[in-house]
């Protein structure tokens, strides 16, 4: 079947400046036309051009143009493909609401997906109408089928506008927006168990919506409509930490029905946020209350999580063909021409074949064996469709169209050539691209041994086809006919420029805030500092920092992020529709570093590190100092919009108290130096810094709530606390020495002798104590006060901040357990270190951990501290390591290389080991001493541990004295805390695996070679997580690093003797207890027996083991500590030993290894690259 493009390629269609004709190029080049042009006057040219009817030459390039001819090729295309699109696409739209019958075999049913797609091609085809004059007003006729179906699924939707009003507070499944339809009524499928969460679906929605008013069309009428597109931006806001079944409507490559992030639907969602970030959905006629507004922290948010999961589609999936849609045609998430490049070649290399791309490895989909109307697979199913996955050839279409868009001719034409002999012919004698081609169950075992030999059939030719329509891919190919034979250009089609990179967009002129088209690279970053009372503004004055107080700035207002919050909770409400508005959720940095109108009047939000009411990490100024360098730095790097960034900083008086005032200082003058952080600032007067800064206009906002009392106020009490703001020592001196244990003294008394002790005591630790008991007995609202009629929880807010000042951080986080404070900014941490193919747990080491794989709502995460921490003050200390790893894992990820999972409670202890070993203290005490570190020590202590190398570097490369004096064994139990291990251990593990006929026996659990093997790959991250569960169950972290030692011998042993392998488990204990007793023969030969004043080993899950000691005659225990005392290549040699000695015995058998294939070579790039 031939192209409809004439293989003869005709030469592209240019329209002529403000005209509706065309211009065909001749077929001489400019080379031979620049010759005759030195051989011939113009006046010889002029001739022949007058000789020749309806042809053109232009002197200045000597092109010469038949405009009658091309006029009518154009015309006849486009009507060729008019007749087209209503034979194919139009005949499936329903009359009522305009929707797209896409499921010919259900007769009722329709993919919102696929109706997109297909209306796409109307709507390109109506844009190529417009460039010729008389259309017989087809150009009209197809713009109102294209507005019909937009407004259709708009309708749909709202219709279930009660689910989009949960789906913004829980991201559940059940609450998703449907993604497949009835086309009569637009109703839900009947199907209740129909995957419908499919952020792809809405977000692709929202591109063409603004595509396509852009480019003229009306599609939003009134005011509901617009507030339910508002609550569009709301649904895809949190795309980046919402698991979704993707564009393949399957959830993991399992098929077992559990949703995952998608890489796809992130990127997806991205594009529609800045899409219609700023967007006026009246088009040209529209008002300021008919646009609409994206955050753009949430923006910024999946922007660096899509960054960060490519080139991997999700866990399960290393790679996927739905990607390419995301980078490519119509999205173009991605600019930065190493990740787009990186990307697709991974997608090439794996995915690609004769008939198109596999939608993914080991997809079961549309293959012979599957099966017909089955919903999921069974265990150890995947195995089965290696090598005969469906190949979709609709992506050679997605690339054609990406060629065309990049003037890339080389590659327009190569996937045209793969494209012409894959296209068939209906049964109506229509020219369509089959949905997928499939190997025959006849042929499948000549494709499984010899992969792309074999012959395979399109989806629909069966003996029980009906020779369908696949609407989506109809839509795109006649799409890429049009780009192809130049009746539409790429700027039709993409109005938005949304293929070009941002800096070659045209500049967006509007009152809103909206992405720039170019940002410097020297970005300044517009401080204003902002006194709390004037005695602070003269003592600053005498350092040389000049600032304001909230008087002097007025007529602004000076906002707090839950203010700003509050007053975008109206956008997007509506009454009619039950729709609430915006979900009041704490603005990010880039949110708050804006100038608002609103009102009539000016306002300016701080940031949230600025609040004091959340968490008591802002006591910490050492916290605080790195919270605002960091928070300078990432505005002035993720800086998008239009005007500089203005951030407000808040100066406290208890900033400049006590010794951190120093550090303060320091600060203030860097900033009046003009860089911070590596970044160009500049400080001054809010008042000049308007004309410079980013402002959005809020004018959705009818009537502004009061936040007078909930704003920052100055300070105008001429009666401090403090004498004068550096006089701390007399408060500081209150209490400290007194070690009373009120808990114990007045645990049996009566509720007056406590509150009469309460109102006595001094002591910020007795108020705690006696607090802790008011609030067991009576609850946090008992009245302990009663003229000032303040409650315990008030009491104990007020103990919390004199703690913090007393530099009595166990209090501190006695306190803020016990009232179960929660860090607002915990949930998205969590959320960047899932991102980054990790596993959170939470929990205190020797009790069940929680475990956290997928984005969980703040109230989740607040349940699961306090669950597995029992003690108030490791709840908290909990909380400070997420918050901390978070913020390393963004900042710099590299120091968790190797760790797959975010242990909390054993990197606690690793954290209590390191104390331990480098300030040379007792265990007990090392517990209790990490309560009482303020929290920046927490962090530095964090960051010690993390970057410590491993175990077989060299000493040298240790610069620290108190890291140099750590031994091996302790360096072992500090890795083994914290669940590191080498960056291609997981490779050694699968191919010690693939030798292991009956699997490797780690801590009592076999992890089998089958189903392992056949229902996982060596790149995908569950294969690690399964590994990495059989290690956890080792509690001694010392041995569980001699595991891992082993694994990585035993891989090198059979790499160099690929004619061996084990017939029998291996059984991890038993070689390396073979090991030590190897070791003790050759450094313990004078003693008759081992040392055996070890204690007997606790039990690991139910189980007895040798860890820091193995079970030897008459109950006695060897001490093994002098053994993971050695280096690692003293161990190693005798791992090798053990593994070498039972090779050649008799627990083995020496044989040709088995024949199992798996999907790609160990060479092929690291499995699970943990980082």
């Amino acid at each position: 079947m031939a192209l409809l493009l004439d293989p003869r390629n005709p030469p592209p269609i240019r329209p002529r400046a403000q005209s509706g004709s065309f211009m065909l190029t001749s077929e001489k080049t400019r080379e031979e036309l620049s010759q005759e042009l030195g051989q011939a006057s113009r006046l010889e040219l002029l001739r022949q051009a007058s000789s020749t009817p309806g042809t053109t030459i232009d002197l200045k390039t000597g092109i010469a143009t038949n405009i009658k001819a091309e006029y009518h090729h154009a015309l006849t295309r486009l009507n060729f493909y008019y007749a087209m699109i209503k034979h194919q696409v139009l005949r499936f739209q329903d009359e009522s609401l305009g929707l797209y019958l896409t499921d010919n075999a259900a007769g009722k049913d329709g993919h919102i997906r696929d109706m997109i797609y297909a209306n796409a091609a109307v709507w390109a085809l109506s844009v190529a109408y417009k460039r010729i004059d008389d259309d017989t007003g087809r150009e009209y006729e197809l713009g109102q089928c294209a507005a019909k179906c937009m407004r259709g699924i708009l309708y749909s939707w709202m219709s279930q506008a009660d689910l989009l009003e949960k789906f913004k507070s829980r991201q559940l499944p059940e609450y998703a927006l449907p993604s497949r339809v009835n086309v009569l009524d637009g109703s839900p499928v009947d199907d209740v168990t129909y995957p419908h969460l499919q952020l792809d679906v809405v977000s692709l929605y929202i591109l063409f919506l603004c595509q396509m008013i852009e480019s003229g069309l009306k599609l939003i009428f009134t005011m509901e409509e617009v507030h339910f597109v508002q609550n569009l931006v709301f649904y895809l806001e949190r795309a980046y930490r919402t698991p979704d079944f993707g564009i393949w409507e399957r959830g993991d490559k399992y098929n077992t029905g559990n949703p995952e992030l998608h890489a796809s639907s992130i990127g997806m969602a991205k594009v529609a946020l800045e899409s219609i970030n700023g967007f006026n959905l009246f088009g040209e006629y529209g008002a300021s209350w008919s646009v609409i507004y994206v955050d753009v922290d949430a923006h910024n948010r999946n922007r660096t999580t899509l960054e960060t999961m490519l080139p991997r589609e999700s866990t399960s999936k290393n790679t996927d063909a739905g990607l390419i849609p995301t980078l490519s045609y119509p999205c173009f998430a991605v600019h930065k021409a190493v990740v787009f490049k990186h990307t697709m070649d991974k997608m090439q290399r794996k995915l690609l074949g004769k008939y198109g791309f596999k939608r993914f490895l080991r997809d079961g989909y549309g293959t012979a064996i599957e099966g017909k109307g089955r919903r999921y697979y069974s265990a150890s199913e995947l195995k089965n469709y290696e090598s005969i996955e469906s190949e979709w050839p609709i992506f050679f279409v997605y690339l054609i169209i990406d060629g065309a868009f990049h003037g890339d001719s080389v590659q327009v034409q190569n996937f045209q050539k793969l494209l012409e002999p894959l296209l068939r012919e209906s049964f109506e004698g229509d020219v369509i691209i089959p949905r997928y081609y499939y190997v025959p169950e006849d042929l499948i075992e000549g494709e499984v041994q010899e992969p792309g030999s074999q012959e395979r059939l399109a989806s629909g030719e069966d003996p029980d086809g009906e020779g369908e329509i696949f609407l989506w891919g109809q839509g795109l190919f006649i799409i890429s006919q049009l780009l192809v034979e130049g009746l539409i250009q790429p700027n039709e089609l993409d109005p938005l420029r949304r293929y070009q990179p941002a800096a070659l967009r045209p500049l967006k002129k509007s009152r809103y805030s909206s992405f720039s088209s170019a940002i410097p690279s020297d970005l300044a970053v517009q401080i204003t500092l902002i006194s709390e009372s004037m005695r602070l503004q003269a003592l600053l004055a005498t350092y040389g920092v000049q600032t304001q107080t909230p008087h002097q700035i007025e007529p602004i207002q000076i906002w707090s992020p839950h203010n700003l919050a509050e007053v975008h909770g109206r956008l997007g409400q509506d009454d009619q529709l039950g729709l609430s508005g915006r979900p009041k959720r704490p603005f990010g940095s880039l949110t708050t570093s804006k100038i608002y109108r609103v009102g009539g009047g000016t306002a300016i939000c701080y940031p949230l590190y600025f609040e004091q009411t959340d968490f008591y990490l802002s006591y910490d100024q050492l916290v605080l100092m790195d919270d605002i360098r960091n928070g300078i730095a990432f505005v002035a790097s993720r800086w998008k919009l239009h005007g500089r960034p203005t951030l407000l900083f808040l100066i406290r008086e208890e900033m400049v108290r006590g010794q951190q005032a120093s550090e303060m200082l320091k600060l203030l003058a860097s900033l009046r130096l003009g860089e911070c952080a590596g970044v160009r600032v500049r400080t001054g007067f809010l008042q000049n810094f308007l004309s410079s800064s980013c402002v959005e206009h809020l004018d959705f906002v009818v009537d502004l709530p009061d936040i007078s009392k909930t704003s920052f106020q100055e300070i105008t009490d001429s009666t401090p606390n403090f004498r004068s703001l550096m006089d701390v020592s007399r408060i500081v001196s209150k209490g400290q020495d007194d070690e009373r244990n009120y808990e114990e003294e007045f645990q049996h008394r009566d509720v007056h002798d406590i509150l009469d002790a309460l109102r006595n005591t001094e002591s910020v630790r007795g108020q705690s104590q006696l607090l802790a008991l008011l609030l067991k007995r009576h609850g946090e609202n008992f009245v302990v006060d009663s003229v000032n009629h303040t409650t315990v929880a008030q009491r104990m807010e007020s103990v919390i901040r004199l703690g913090a000042t007393m530099s009595q951080w166990d209090t501190v986080r006695f306190c803020s357990g016990l009232l179960q404070k929660m860090v607002a900014s915990l949930a998205p941490s969590i959320t960047s270190i899932l991102v980054r193919g990790k596993q959170v747990r939470i929990g205190v080491v020797g009790v069940e951990e929680a475990v956290i794989d997928k984005p969980v709502l703040p109230s989740q995460v607040k349940q699961l501290v306090y669950s597995t921490c029992l003690h108030p003050a490791s709840a908290v200390l909990q909380q400070e390591m997420l918050l901390i790893c978070g913020t390393f894992v963004e900042r710099v990820p590299q120091i968790f290389d190797g760790m797959l999972r975010v242990r909390i409670g054993w990197i606690t202890r690793a954290l209590t080991l390191y104390v331990k070993y480098t300030q040379e203290l007792e265990e007990k005490t090392c517990d209790e001493l990490l309560y009482s570190f303020p929290p920046s020590e927490i962090q530095s202590l964090l960051l010690e541990v993390l970057t410590l190398p491993p175990l077989n570097k060299q000493d040298e490369t240790l610069t620290d004295t108190a890291q140099k004096a750590l031994t091996p064994l302790q360096r072992r139990q500090i890795d083994g805390c914290l669940n590191r291990v080498p960056g291609k251990f997981y490779d050694s593990f699968w191919n010690t695996l693939h030798r292991c006929v009956h699997g490797i026996k780690i801590a009592d659990q076999i992890i089998p070679q089958n189903p392992i093997i056949s229902e996982m790959t060596l790149y995908e991250l569950n294969f690690a997580l399964k590994v990495d569960e059989c290690l956890d169950r080792i509690q001694h972290p010392e041995y569980r690093q001699m595991v891992v030692e082993l694994i990585i011998v035993a891989n090198i042993i059979l790499e160099r003797n690929p004619e061996l392998y084990f017939s029998l488990v291996l059984d991890t204990d038993s070689f390396i207890q073979s090991a030590y007793e190897r070791f003790l023969k050759d450094h313990l030969k004078k003693e008759k027996e081992p040392p055996t004043n070890a204690p007997p080993p606790s039990p690991i899950k139910g189980r007895r083991m040798s860890v820091i000691a193995y079970p030897g005659k008459k109950g006695h225990y060897h001490d093994m500590r002098l053994f993971y005392e050695q280096p690692s290549l003293v161990t190693g040699t005798y791992l090798a030993g053990a593994v070498v000695d039972l090779l050649l015995h008799q627990d083995v058998e020496i044989s040709v290894a088995p024949s199992i294939s798996y999907s790609g070579a160990a060479g092929d790039e690291p499995a699970c690259t943990i980082s």
